[in-house]
């Protein structure tokens, strides 16, 4: 029998997008590198600063832009409560960091876990299970419709350039009331505000992939000014780009 809880670290080369599912509980993190995951109409990002709770059975979309490397832990269903929500993606604090990497001398095996290995493993479900109440606001919806998604997707392959509304609605074929309207409906949210978080995930997917400049940065996610892209970065994620930067880091 597979011990209650183990670590799971592994590399994996980029890939297009899979369907995952466990039947476990699963913090699913990366050490280095960028994970994208879809499910329910929404994509976030997952940089080392951020973590996923995916509940047991939990179906999700996972791709890898980059080549990443992921450090997780897996908990049975009888060892840990379930998640707060089916999935949960977070920032991940020091101390939860410390703990995956302390799980990391516990990979899967038929033996079961010392007492030390429990209690931590035990301690990191506690301090993510907590974690996971406050979700990151940095996530994009994927839509519903045809249209919409097609929207989506021609803004973000225009980001690191001038995109306008009006181009990309009569890409898919709508009056750019029409469009505004599957936004509205289908997003809760206006075209402009789905483009400034596609705008910010592609900046933490090029923040997490090395030591670009953060002005490059900026200038190669759409943005034309440092201050406008510090002050959106900022407005979501909480941190300007040089200290989400430094919370990756150990």
């Amino acid at each position: 029998m597979t011990r209650e809880a183990y670590s799971f670290v592994r590399t994996f080369p980029p890939e297009p997008a899979r369907e995952l599912r466990v039947d476990r509980h699963y913090l699913l993190c990366a050490s280095a590198g960028a994970l994208r995951l879809a499910a329910e109409g929404q994509a976030w990002l997952l940089p080392p600063a951020r973590a996923a709770l995916i509940e047991a059975g939990r179906p999700i979309q996972v791709s890898i832009p980059q080549p990443v490397t992921t450090a997780s832990a897996l908990f049975d269903t009888g060892f840990t409560p379930a998640p707060p929500a089916p999935l949960t993606v977070f920032d991940l604090s020091p101390l939860a960091r410390a703990l995956l990497t302390e799980c990391g001398a516990w990979g899967q095996s038929d033996a079961p876990l010392p007492a030390y290995g429990r209690t931590l493993f035990a301690a990191l479900a506690a301090v993510t299970w907590r974690l996971a109440e406050r979700p990151s606001p940095v996530v994009v919806p994927s839509g519903r419709s045809p249209e919409l998604r097609q929207a989506l997707r021609i803004t973000e392959e225009r980001l690191d350039g001038e995109v306008r509304f009006e181009d990309v609605a009569d890409d898919v074929g709508l009056t750019p009331r029409s469009l505004a309207r599957r936004f509205e409906d289908e997003t809760g949210m206006t075209w402009r505000a789905v483009l400034r978080r596609m705008r910010v995930l592609r900046a933490i997917e090029e923040l997490a992939a090395g030591d670009t400049p953060v002005t490059k940065v900026a200038f190669s996610v759409g943005y034309g000014s440092l201050s406008a892209f510090n002050a959106a970065f900022r407005e979501l994620t909480g941190r300007t780009p040089t200290e989400y930067r430094a919370s990756f880091r150990p």
